[in-house]
């Protein structure tokens, strides 16, 4: 199984607009963040987690020419309102459509906030993205003949989704995790999740707070993802298995059963 990461930054992306502080002014580029999503890549098979606003940024960095379904963890926009570009990978794809996976919640809103895709009145089959939307709860479901198993968690007084896939684990906003879903992520061998700044903050999980999860977790490895501009590449001091993710990163490992 290949993760890559495609995007690590918060809603904002960073640097921030208008923002002239060391992070958004650093000439490192994995201090250039686009918004959070990965590229899973097992059996064959291309799975998309999230359809970030920089979607066609991401993809013609890391040379995406196919995707066979998407998954998403909840419907903020920094995680959804990519969605148009799906017509891209339709073009290439012959019109095939791709399965797009979510909650009862995230479909409810692509439906509302999306209605043109599934409208019967446009002129042309490339007008619009050709998606498939598929209900999925926090039951374990298969794909390609794999599993991928949600991982609810607490984003404030939201509840949204992580995966696990195998033995990886993606979880992005999150600002506290139920004692099911810790059990469901026992015996990692990676885990990526979120940690979006120093200081507390009522909806993301803090870096301090990330390391205590990873620690009660102990996965071989962990990167932290949807991070600010008050996290510097250069300047950030982490505990032992624990690294920054940054935007083209890629991760391989076996595929092993749950």
């Amino acid at each position: 199984m290949k993760v890559t990461i495609l995007g690590c930054g918060t809603a904002t992306g960073v640097p921030m607009i208008g923002c002239h502080c060391q992070v958004c002014s650093s000439t490192n580029p994995r201090n250039r963040r686009t918004r959070s999503s990965i590229l899973v890549q097992r059996q064959g098979r291309n799975i998309l987690i999230d359809t970030s606003p920089d979607l066609w940024a991401q993809a013609i960095k890391v040379g995406l020419d196919r995707l066979d379904a998407v998954i998403f963890t909840h419907s903020h926009a920094d995680h959804l309102h990519g969605i148009d570009e799906l017509r891209s990978f339709n073009f290439i794809q012959h019109l095939e459509t791709i399965p797009c996976y979510a909650n009862d919640e995230t479909l409810k809103r692509i439906r509302e906030g999306f209605s043109y895709l599934f409208s019967s009145n446009q002129a042309s089959p490339y007008a619009r993205p050709r998606i498939e939307l598929r209900r999925i709860d926090d039951k374990p479901f298969g794909l390609f003949g794999g599993k991928v198993t949600p991982l609810p968690v607490r984003h404030g007084p939201y509840t949204v989704f992580g995966y696990r896939f195998g033995n990886m684990a993606y979880v992005t906003d999150a600002s506290s995790i139920p004692v099911d879903t810790m059990e469901r992520m026992a015996g990692l061998d990676l885990l990526i999740i979120g940690a979006l700044r120093q200081e507390p903050h009522p909806k993301h999980f803090s870096i301090d707070q990330a390391a205590g999860i990873i620690d009660r977790l102990k996965p071989r490895n962990a990167l932290l993802t949807h991070m600010s501009h008050k996290i510097d590449y250069d300047n950030t001091h982490l505990p032992r298995g624990v690294d920054l993710a940054y935007d083209g990163l890629v991760v391989e490992f076996g595929e092993e059963q749950e």
